[in-house]
């Protein structure tokens, strides 16, 4: 959440959800808080336009952008924002979580009681349609803050995961959006730790990674706004960025092997 305090406050929105504005007190920027669902939805659809390949009656849709613009305002009122903040994906899947346990479809045909399938089934539908309406976001960066889980597989070699409700969210979230960043705090064997940025997905940390610009490196000083000015810089020559060789050491033929009783 501190992030917000790298960027412009005169060209940021702040679409609290998280109530975790404790930790940038005194942030002089706009500010949005959301605690239900329906008011996600349809900032979303304020943000990102109308979206032609949904009909009128469905969310996203011409149909719904109409009425959220009546109800709001006109949508160039956000022509000001350069960058959105939501802080955070892993409220927002609670929230729409508590919002899909009361709709119909999350209701058995047979018994009319809960299902819980059809629970976690309306709310992947909705959270991947919601982030990927506010990917598809003109002019704008979306900037989505997730907590991280540390947990361990079967073999007790430990993984991280987003901690968000219902697993399709989590494993289809990395390629909806253009970056995927973790901040971290780095101990090096000498000196003090300090926190950074992880942005490739090669990196020494098996921390969660991905930068489509190509122009990050793997560790990135810890401040969202300098990430952001080197994200839109100069691209690196396309023949240096795109080697397609492999390592000299992954060439190299297996060393002869002997076996014996």
């Amino acid at each position: 959440t501190t992030q917000l305090l790298t960027l412009d406050p005169q060209r940021t929105l702040f679409l609290n959800l998280e109530a975790g504005e404790l930790a940038v007190q005194g942030w002089p920027g706009d500010e949005v808080r959301i605690r239900d669902w329906v008011v996600a939805r349809d900032l979303a659809a304020w943000i990102g336009g109308a979206n032609p390949a949904m009909r009128d009656d469905q969310s996203y849709g011409p149909g719904h952008f109409a009425r959220v613009c009546a109800a709001f305002g006109p949508a160039g009122q956000l022509d000001k924002y350069d960058t959105v903040f939501v802080d955070s994906i892993s409220v927002a899947s609670r929230i729409c979580l508590q919002w899909c346990k009361g709709q119909s479809q999350a209701q058995s045909d047979r018994t009319g009681k809960p299902d819980l399938r059809a629970t976690y089934g309306l709310l992947g539908q909705e959270m991947i349609g919601w982030l990927t309406h506010l990917q598809h976001t003109p002019t704008k960066n979306i900037w989505l803050v997730g907590l991280l889980d540390r947990k361990l597989d079967d073999f007790g070699k430990p993984f991280f995961s987003m901690q968000i409700e219902g697993s399709k969210t989590g494993l289809e979230l990395p390629g909806i959006v253009d970056e995927v960043v973790t901040l971290t705090e780095l101990r090096p064997e000498k000196g003090d730790p300090f926190r950074a940025f992880i942005c490739t997905t090669i990196n020494d940390f098996g921390l969660p990674a991905k930068d489509r610009s190509g122009r990050l490196s793997m560790i990135e000083p810890a401040h969202l706004g300098r990430l952001m000015a080197k994200i839109r810089g100069p691209r690196p020559d396309g023949a240096a960025r795109l080697n397609f060789d492999l390592p000299a050491a992954a060439t190299a033929p297996n060393p002869p092997t002997t076996k014996g009783a």
